[in-house]
């Protein structure tokens, strides 16, 4: 009888080593499956942002063009939608990179270089250009 009460007490007290050691491992298992499934999705994420930004910053700069009758020069920048107070701050893309702004002709042009952070690549090291969303568009 109090060996019976003994081996009651054990099995009360919590779960032993290989109990544990199958439940971190079930764990495991279940955040690489996920993480393998939501890293490219978050990658995915931010170059769609970064799409939505250069449209934001395109509406800023018509606001701009509204208020001074042309767009800021290239060596100004997005500085000049901040001191015209349109924006509260220069944008950063997704990768917490400043976007370059430079106007061609008498067309603003907005670029993100996406992950890499340098002109060229592919896939989410490829530059997201406000001319190349322009062009999707027509």
């Amino acid at each position: 009888m109090l060996r019976k009460a003994l081996t009651r007490r054990r099995r009360a007290r919590g779960m032993t080593l290989i109990e544990i050691i199958v439940v971190i491992t079930i764990l495991s298992l279940l955040m690489a499956a996920v993480g393998v499934a939501v890293i490219p999705q978050l990658e995915q994420a931010k170059v769609d942002r970064a799409k939505m930004d250069i449209q934001n910053i395109q509406n800023a700069l018509k606001t701009y063009y509204a208020k001074k009758g042309n767009y800021p020069d290239t060596g100004v920048g997005l500085k000049a939608l901040v001191d015209a107070q349109i924006l509260e701050r220069e944008p950063l893309d997704p990768w917490d990179t400043p976007y370059t702004y430079m106007k061609e002709g008498s067309n603003p042009v907005i670029i993100s270089y996406g992950k890499d952070k340098s002109p060229g690549g592919t896939e989410t090291d490829a530059d997201i250009s406000s001319k190349d969303l322009n062009a999707k568009k027509q």
